[in-house]
This record gives C-alpha cells, structure tokens and sequence, in this order.
C-alpha cells in the first residue's frame, strides 16, 4: 500500500509542478490583484526595451502583505523547429 501512495503523489506533483512554474501575462500592472509570495506576472505594458517584458514577482513578505519587485525579462515567442 505504502507503493501505491507513494507513486500516486509522485504522479499529483509531476502534475501540478509545470502548471505553477508558467509566468501568467496581463496588460497592465494595475490588472495584477492578488499577488502570491513567488508568484510571477509578466506584464506586457510597453515600458521594456524590445524584445524584453516586465516581470513582476511576488518577492517577500511584509506587514502590509507580499513585497512586488519589478524586471524586465526576456520575452519568450513560440518555439519554432
């Protein structure tokens, strides 16, 4: 039985992993409401030099709750053969 738990958590993390591990992407900061401690946002705004996004992190805590920080990060296109 102890087998049996153990792949069926293997197989929920293997699951959820790459779906927290995306960067979601809006428009503007202000649309970013509820940010997470380690969550990132890309934010597609125009303020990056080209080729770059913001990137908005959920960095730290603090007594008014989650610490933003802000870089410009590559911008990632679809994958092409």
């Amino acid at each position: 039985m102890p087998l049996h738990r153990t792949t069926c958590l293997a197989l929920l993390i293997s699951i959820a992993l790459p779906a927290t591990a995306h960067a979601a992407t809006v428009g503007r900061e202000q649309d970013i409401v509820d940010l997470k401690l380690g969550q990132r946002v890309q934010v597609d705004d125009g303020t990056c030099p080209a080729g770059q996004v913001k990137e908005v992190r959920g960095a730290k805590m603090s007594d008014q709750g989650v610490v933003r920080t802000t870089t410009c990060v590559q911008r990632y296109g679809p994958k092409t053969k």
